[in-house]
């Protein structure tokens, strides 16, 4: 604890501090809790979305295997050519938020692949979408976390160190001043019995 001025100056400066740290430690647990809240929120729908994606890759590979063709098909023959992003604000944090991509197609001959490859290459484009948007849910998570941390230091901060050694300050500053305002009196009391006490000798002197 930092030494402090035991004066009244000092003193309304720590219960200024008080009521400071008072008025925005509610703020502060708001937006941690809303951070929680938005944390778990987002990475539920990213787990719907990585489950999508498995689901989606299961039922291509059943379809694939109908016609008998499995390997005329290629990864490679869609690509992303551009990843579409807006952003949004939660709890005063940018976030990106996935809109879409652009998907590039790979040269082949349409005499000799199956007719189904253009069906495969829209599943995959799904496939991959839906990639992208679990990363970009992942990307949200991150920086949500990042400020939740900071948020919830900032309480910690505010609730175990600020709030209690502000207030020991000013118990400490209250307790010290009634000390002296005692003391003064006392002071006072003496000062008036010995001038009293002269006032009393001198009567007599005089008689």
């Amino acid at each position: 604890m930092a030494k402090i001025k035991l004066t009244k100056n000092e003193q309304k400066v720590q219960k200024d501090a008080l009521k400071m740290y008072k008025r925005y430690l509610p703020t502060l647990q708001l937006k941690k809790q809303q951070l929680q809240t938005e944390i778990r929120s987002i990475d539920a729908k990213a787990k719907e979305v990585r489950a999508a994606r498995v689901a989606l890759e299961k039922e291509f590979d059943q379809w694939i295997a109908v016609f008998g063709e499995k390997d005329a098909f290629k990864p490679e023959m869609v690509t992303v050519k551009n990843i579409k992003k807006g952003w949004g604000n939660i709890a005063g944090v940018n976030i990106p938020i996935y809109e879409g991509a652009d998907f590039g197609r790979g040269d082949y001959d349409l005499y000799d692949t199956p007719i189904w490859i253009d069906m495969a290459a829209d599943r995959m484009e799904k496939a991959l979408s839906l990639d992208l948007e679990a990363e970009v849910l992942d990307e949200q998570v991150r920086l949500l976390s990042q400020e939740l941390r900071t948020t919830t230091q900032r309480v910690n901060l505010f609730e175990k160190v600020k709030i209690p050694e502000t207030k020991a300050n000013i118990k400490k500053i209250s307790v010290y001043l009634g000390d002296e305002q005692v003391a003064a009196v006392v002071r006072s009391k003496i000062s008036k019995k010995k001038l009293q006490a002269k006032l009393d000798a001198a009567k007599e002197a005089e008689s």
